[in-house]
């Protein structure tokens, strides 16, 4: 009776198995996502930034900021980049938790 339940038991574990690894490479073949796709796309190089070459915009910037930015590490808007919010008005609206938070 043993013997019977250990070949009941061992052909459960094949036929799910078998079963996982049909559902799997069914799941697989209908799927957008492929390895060849994922090699291509993490290759993909992203784009060189340009410089501003209008003339107005020269005139005002200094050898430094050109060439911050041809070399793409000009930091131009952003986070931080605006003016700052430290008006009277802007302060009125503000409570001291949201005040302390921008300290910070």
């Amino acid at each position: 009776m043993k013997k019977t339940n250990t070949l009941v038991f061992a052909s459960v574990v094949a036929a799910a198995m078998i079963f996982g690894g049909v559902m799997g490479a069914t799941v697989l073949a209908r799927s957008t996502f492929t390895p060849a796709l994922a090699a291509q796309s993490a290759a993909s190089p992203s784009p060189t930034p340009k410089s501003n070459e209008d003339a107005t915009h020269e005139k005002g910037e200094t050898a430094a900021q050109e060439t911050a930015e041809n070399n793409g590490t000009a930091h131009l808007g952003g986070p931080g980049a605006g003016p700052s919010n430290e008006d009277a008005a802007h302060e009125a609206t503000e409570s001291a938790a949201r005040e302390a938070a921008e300290k910070t």
